[in-house]
């Protein structure tokens, strides 16, 4: 039987460019909520560059399972640790096919070339490939796996050892995420040596089970199922289409229609509306995830302690989880949410006193009416649905105790790469735990290898740093615990960050989608996903 009503809904979408789709195909349009700022998701840190290559291109050594935290085999079947903990062999996967393309025609099978090129661009920045196209890895490099790895060897076509200075406790889990996307070598050669090093970035390849077609910025990227899957299973969909929304109530407009199958970040206004809707279904699960001001501690006058503290104190939590997640929000303590193992409950927070923030800045000898700025985040995240609302209530909280905050924001890849480049003062910014380890969050985010990265406070303190490195090279969990929560009360100490809200992750889609799992990490997987109408 035809699917009218689909092709209906992707004519109305505006997503059938040229032929259109076959009606006896399986396709699947997603409303996502941003461009890409590439494909090759090494160079990235957010979820919207890791859903459109990562999650859809590439695969990597291992991956977790979906809707959980648990590495698994992908790229290599089985791994052997030393015991030492310091080799790390891996057993590659036989049989598995790059991607063929109008662009690309491998003329050999995934092998440990391509996991030794992947790894080298980033460990060597004199890696012929990386000198032709200059790139960064901030990714890899915030969570120190750049000093770490020491060598990547192949011992033969199927087997790759890795070799660290310390101990990992979290290597698995972090070769499982997104930025660890395993490249073609016998393809980026090619790009090489016709001087188009660049289309790595725009025209991917890799093993994935979906296949990259066409981008257009603003508006669409198409890909198509991989029919030479090397697990057939996970490939349900023939064309899979991300209709790109940056407005989360035009998504909830379109899922509503029919003309989206799946979408994301809903407005807590429009929940109500969707879960009334019989055509749709909102499942939803708690974020593991945290919304935060990150202040700039390389900007008078952040660098004082005293005036992180008196921001902190005036910021008014529980007003701002009422207004901005309306009712889908639970009120941030630490640097991490609860649900992470090794989250210290005894941390209270610092209280809501705008008199006694007042009369820190007078202690400081701020002048009444200092101006800074505060970076509002151009889109919707679960961590913080409405950027521009929260930091309107903070700007009001701050006026009250004397400080003018100008709001400033930016399309979301100026944003993030202006932050990085430390031009903000205070910046509202959040994150979603990438791999189930406290390294994640503790390191990844406030250490000092993460200052021109993920670290948006630029902080960067002796004693921290040297806690959450001794907790990531033991393995016993009750040390690592320990250690995490000495970090966690030094955070609490010098407030590098306010932390604001946990949300709740509420994750539309039409009743036809069979098989979608909720990532833990925020992640927007197709794999084993089908649209059965």
């Amino acid at each position: 039987m035809r699917n009218n009503t689909s092709i209906r809904a992707l004519l109305a979408a505006g997503l059938i460019l040229g032929s259109p789709l076959s009606y006896a195909a399986s396709n699947l349009v997603y409303c996502s909520e941003g461009s890409p700022a590439g494909f090759d998701p090494g160079q990235y840190t957010t979820g919207t560059d890791f859903d459109a290559a990562s999650e859809t291109v590439f695969n990597r050594l291992a991956q977790f399972e979906r809707g959980g935290t648990r590495a698994l085999p992908a790229l290599a079947t089985e791994w052997e640790v030393s015991d030492d903990g310091l080799t790390y062999t891996f057993h590659l996967r036989p049989g598995v096919k790059f991607h063929t393309t109008d662009y690309f025609k491998p003329s050999r099978e995934f092998n440990a070339d391509d996991v030794l090129f992947t790894f080298e661009r980033m460990l060597n920045k004199e890696h012929p490939f990386r000198k032709a196209y200059a790139s960064e890895f901030p990714y890899f490099v915030d969570m120190g796996m750049d000093k770490n790895i020491t060598k990547v060897e192949k011992l033969d076509d199927l087997t790759v050892r890795f070799s660290l200075n310390h101990v990992d406790a979290a290597f698995i889990q972090n070769l499982a995420m997104n930025f660890a996307a395993i490249h073609s070598a016998e393809y980026a050669d090619q790009l090489l040596k016709a001087g188009k090093s660049e289309q790595i970035n725009q025209k991917p390849i890799g093993t994935g089970p979906f296949v990259f077609s066409r981008y257009q910025k603003d508006a669409q990227i198409r890909f198509k199922g991989n029919k030479e899957y090397w697990n057939p299973e996970d490939v349900k969909i023939d064309n899979l289409i991300f209709a790109i929304t940056t407005d989360a109530s035009v998504r909830a407009q379109k899922l509503r229609a029919g003309e989206c199958q799946i979408t994301l970040n809903p407005r807590p206004a429009d929940i109500e509306a969707l879960q009334k809707d019989p055509n749709v279904a909102v499942p939803s699960q708690p974020g593991f995830n945290l919304g935060y001001i990150a202040y700039n501690v390389l900007h008078e006058p952040l660098d004082k302690v005293e005036v992180r503290k008196a921001l902190d104190m005036a910021v008014d939590k529980k007003s701002i989880i009422e207004a901005v997640y309306q009712g889908a929000g639970q009120l941030a303590v630490n640097a991490m949410p609860p649900t992470q193992w090794s989250y210290d409950e005894s941390i209270k927070g610092t209280e809501y006193n705008p008199d006694k923030a007042r009369e820190l800045l007078k202690q400081a000898g701020i002048a009444e009416g200092t101006e800074i700025t505060l970076w509002a985040m151009p889109v919707q995240r679960p961590y913080n649905p409405n950027a521009k609302l929260m930091a309107q209530m903070i700007q009001s909280d701050w006026a009250k105790i004397g400080i003018k905050a100008r709001i400033v924001s930016y399309e979301w890849g100026e944003y993030i790469k202006r932050g990085h480049a430390g031009e903000h003062d205070a910046m509202l910014i959040g994150w979603t735990g990438d791999n189930g380890d406290p390294d994640n969050w503790m390191n990844t985010l406030y250490g000092c290898d993460a200052v021109d990265g993920n670290n948006w406070s630029k902080w960067c303190d002796a004693e921290y740093d040297k806690v959450v490195k001794d907790a990531k090279r033991i393995t016993d969990q009750g040390e690592r615990t320990e250690l995490y929560k000495k970090a966690q009360a030094i955070i609490q100490q010098q407030l590098p960050i306010t932390p604001i809200a946990h949300s709740t992750v509420y994750q539309p889609m039409r009743n036809s989608v069979e098989g979608f799992e909720i990532s833990p990490f925020g992640r927007n997987s197709f794999y084993g996903v089908e649209n059965k109408r």
